[in-house]
């Protein structure tokens, strides 16, 4: 009787092992498409309990309902438990979301580029998706031609020039996938890294350029040229004349001529002005070392005072080169000097100068009186005639008589 009993107890217990568990909430589950209408996908789950689809639960970044047929296999995400109807809730947004973690990981380790919309824009950057998942684009992240160069960083013109962004497609590479914290960031500047670099390398010193203005800050202008390219012509790069204001001399959009005179990393540096000749070079011929010149003083610095000598060329008078006295001893703006030329560097642009070795100039000689001379003209009195000399006596002679014996 025992026996039975236990008999009994164990086949039911087999029964019970062969019902596969139902499916848990928050858990994927793998099952067989069985109907497909226009409002709900029915699947079916381990043969024995069935799932639904519908709504917006639906609708994932991959168009998965779009492309389903009946008979095949679909990973879902388990919502609710069984409901009145005898259906368990699926979601294929959840399931899309788990799956596109895992593919945002793939990319991330691959560096693998991919092409997304822009959505949204913030002072800090811009917003974007990935199968549903939201990202963001930083904007130190943002390629040359849309980084918004903007002087002083003010923020009002930095979001409106980001906000004309929206409704185009950026290529990025993930730079950070985080499933747990719900962190997606990607870059716009790595993922056309490697379409840069390949142009970088084709690049040489003295290739003239033809760019777009994409920026103007207090320090210069950047242009845009080649497969993405951009470059900097610095304020001194601009014009052979001194320029105090870059935008006096550009507009955004405006294309300009340059050469490129440096390539560092992804830094390139362009020139404007060195597409023509150097006026400097021309003015300075009629100067040469040795030459006496003269100019007026027209900045005093802590090392010495800058010298305008003649048509933009000016001479460094360094302090080591000021007499302490005479010429140049005190220098002020405006003033006069004259100086000799001791060095003329073609190369940066520099004529030093020199009072100290100015030649001394020749004293005239006065008419001095000898110290004896000076000694009688004290002795003698104004109004005085010089006393005459005594005239020397002569001697006589006395002629010797004999007397006659």
């Amino acid at each position: 009787m025992n026996k039975t009993k236990d008999n009994s107890a164990m086949a039911a217990l087999l029964r019970e092992d062969e019902i596969p568990a139902p499916p848990q909430p928050g858990k994927p589950v793998t099952g067989k498409v069985v109907n497909i209408s226009n409002s709900r996908i029915l699947v079916e789950i381990d043969g024995t309990y069935t799932g639904i689809i519908a709504g917006r639960e639906a609708v994932d970044g991959f168009d998965t309902a779009k492309k389903l047929m009946e008979g095949d296999e679909v990973t879902s995400y388990v919502v609710e438990e069984e409901n009145s109807n005898g259906y368990y809730v699926l979601s294929l947004r959840k399931a899309s979301r788990e799956k596109a973690w895992d593919r945002l990981a793939e990319m991330r380790d691959s560096k693998e580029a991919i092409e997304v919309p822009i959505r949204e824009a913030n002072k800090g950057g811009l917003m974007t998706d990935f199968n549903g998942i939201r990202a963001f684009i930083p904007v130190s992240q943002l390629a040359p031609e849309h980084y918004p160069r903007v002087n002083g960083a003010n923020s009002n013109e930095i979001l409106s020039r980001l906000q004309k962004y929206v409704g185009e497609k950026f290529t990025v590479q993930v730079l950070t996938a985080e499933q747990d914290e719900n962190k997606l960031i990607f870059s716009e500047k790595a993922g056309l890294s490697k379409k840069r670099d390949a142009a970088i390398q084709k690049l040489k010193i003295g290739d003239k350029i033809e760019g777009k203005v994409t920026g103007i800050v207090n320090f210069g202008v950047f242009l845009m040229f080649g497969d993405g390219l951009e470059g900097l012509v610095h304020l001194s790069e601009i014009a052979w004349g001194k320029i105090t204001d870059a935008a006096s001399f550009a507009r955004i959009g405006e294309t300009k001529s340059a050469i490129v005179i440096g390539v560092d990393a992804d830094k390139i540096s362009l020139s404007i002005k060195r597409l023509t000749p150097d006026p400097w070079l021309k003015n300075v011929e009629k100067f040469s070392v040795g030459d006496i010149v003269e100019g007026e003083v027209e900045k005093i610095t802590a090392f010495g005072a800058l010298v305008k000598l003649e048509n933009d060329v000016s001479g460094l008078l360094h302090t080591s080169e000021i007499a302490p006295e005479g010429e140049g001893a005190k220098l002020e703006v405006g003033a006069k000097v004259k100086a000799k030329v001791i060095e003329i560097n073609p190369d940066d642009h520099r004529i030093a100068l020199s009072v100290k070795e100015l030649p001394i100039e020749k004293k005239t000689k006065a008419t001095t009186k000898t110290s004896k001379e000076t000694t009688k003209d004290k002795d003698e009195k104004p109004n005085e005639k010089p006393k005459k000399k005594p005239a020397a006596k002569k001697k006589t002679v006395k002629a010797t008589t004999k007397k006659e014996d």
